[in-house]
């Protein structure tokens, strides 16, 4: 085996950053969408995280080079920043200077492997950690869940 490979899929990469920030909350699932259907909502910030990413009240695209971007993200709690973004089919990773997150999907199956990493970049997150994990996580989780299952 050679390193670096190109094996590992975009949940797996966002599992290996969510590693290095001490304290980070990663949750995964098994979305019962196809990869298309969730892509067509992420890959589109400005009118897919509003609602869906916690605290999210509006997402701005201010620059746009490729697959990197700058965005402006005005939050429900009153959180104004300005993130760096990298964004492309399956990946979305977004950093400010308190605050990193991302996002990773795969086609699996009939479904979608979907996995989302928060960090704080603050002195004391890996204190914070296992509160936003056991607070944050499930209302993410569930959110997703929720908008990617088809009604019956």
């Amino acid at each position: 085996m050679t390193w670096p490979n190109d094996d590992l899929d975009d949940p797996r990469r966002l599992r290996a950053i969510a590693a290095a920030f001490p304290g980070a909350m990663l949750e995964e699932a098994v979305l019962p969408s196809a990869f298309d259907d969730v892509w067509a909502v992420l890959g589109d910030p400005e009118r897919g995280f509003p609602g869906l990413v916690p605290d999210v009240r509006s997402l701005r695209i201010t620059e746009r080079d490729g697959e990197r971007m700058r965005a402006t993200v005005h939050g429900r709690s009153g959180l104004r920043a300005r993130f760096d973004m990298v964004l492309r089919p399956g990946w979305c990773l977004m950093q400010s200077r308190f605050l990193v997150f991302g996002m990773g999907v795969v086609a699996e199956g009939e479904g979608t492997r979907f996995a989302y990493m928060a960090a704080l970049r603050v002195p004391g997150a890996r204190f914070l950690g296992p509160v936003i994990r056991r607070v944050l996580g499930p209302v993410v989780l569930r959110r997703f869940v929720r908008r990617f299952t088809p009604e019956e």
